[in-house]
């Protein structure tokens, strides 16, 4: 009986491997992963926050409209670097869509994808996001300059980064909205 037992643990760890490895079941289980493991992001300390280098930022929408990042000074702005195709990405956004739903008017989004518009607008649409996503013309300004997908930044209305956050995070939390409250009451 205690072979069958230890024949068993090495049949799931293969069916594991095997999956990971197939593309088709690597993508939804590393969504899932990144779901179970996203806790709210957090802040950073008063001491340790970088102020935005400036604000000449140019942006285009999914229409081809330009939009200029220093349209946006004394807001609060969220600010998400990420790709269709990042699973980590993928798995946080649901919860922006909540947040989206819930503070578009008082907080700006700006979603930035280094992907064709009709890629990213074929996902949204497919996942009924509503989103605003953008692509850069230009570079981003200093201090959000990276490659790591995802990238969050959350910026105060005096242009501190409140949230620098690579990687995937519950952005629809108790603990993050009362972040957002808090900044929106400055």
């Amino acid at each position: 009986m205690k072979i069958f037992k230890n024949q068993w643990s090495n049949i799931i760890i293969v069916v594991i491997i095997l999956a990971m490895i197939i593309p088709q079941t690597r993508k939804p289980i590393q969504i899932f992963v990144n779901k179970l493991i996203s806790f709210a992001p957090s802040v950073n300390d008063e001491e340790d926050r970088v102020k935005i280098a400036d604000y000449n930022w140019v942006l285009e929408n999914k229409r081809g409209k330009r939009t200029e990042f220093s349209n946006f000074q004394d807001e609060v702005i969220i600010v998400n670097f990420w790709a269709t195709w990042c699973p980590p990405c993928i798995a946080e956004m649901p919860g922006f869509q909540e947040l989206y739903e819930d503070y578009s008017d008082k907080v700006t989004f700006l979603f930035v994808s280094g992907e064709q518009h009709e890629t990213v607008d074929n996902y949204m649409k497919r996942k009924r996001f509503t989103l605003p996503s953008y692509k850069m013309l230009t570079k981003a300004p200093e201090p959000m300059v990276g490659s790591t997908l995802p990238t969050t930044y959350v910026i105060a209305k005096d242009g501190n980064i409140v949230v620098d956050k690579v990687g995937s995070a519950d952005w629809n939390s108790e603990k993050f909205r009362k972040t957002l409250d808090k900044l929106l009451a400055e």
